[in-house]
């Protein structure tokens, strides 16, 4: 876990905005995969476009918080045929709980 990397990705209002959309996504995005031509298990994933629609910014800045969010190990991908689907990395969120819980 690189603290450093993921305080610069939650620096930003948006970006820590997904990761709490993304905390329950069947709350806060439509269903997704609907348009996959067989169903798969999307593990709770959300497709860019749906990300992109509820952030209300350019699919290139979409694009580049959600790379940025993966780098820093926050999010977890999967492409399906020709979307990608980001899922929230809970694992690294729990370790960065315990960091702040013993080390901050």
């Amino acid at each position: 876990m690189d603290i450093i990397e993921i305080a610069k990705a939650l620096s930003n209002e948006t970006r820590l905005n997904i990761l709490r959309w993304l905390k329950d996504p069947h709350t806060n995005f439509p269903p997704q995969g609907g348009s996959l031509g067989t169903p798969v298990d999307l593990k709770g994933g959300v497709c860019v476009s749906s990300i992109q629609e509820k952030a209300g910014a350019s699919q290139s800045t979409i694009s580049n918080y959600l790379t940025m969010l993966q780098d820093a190990g926050l999010l977890l991908s999967e492409r399906h045929e020709k979307w990608t689907y980001y899922r929230r990395n809970e694992s690294v969120i729990q370790e960065l709980a315990m960091y702040i819980k013993n080390e901050l």
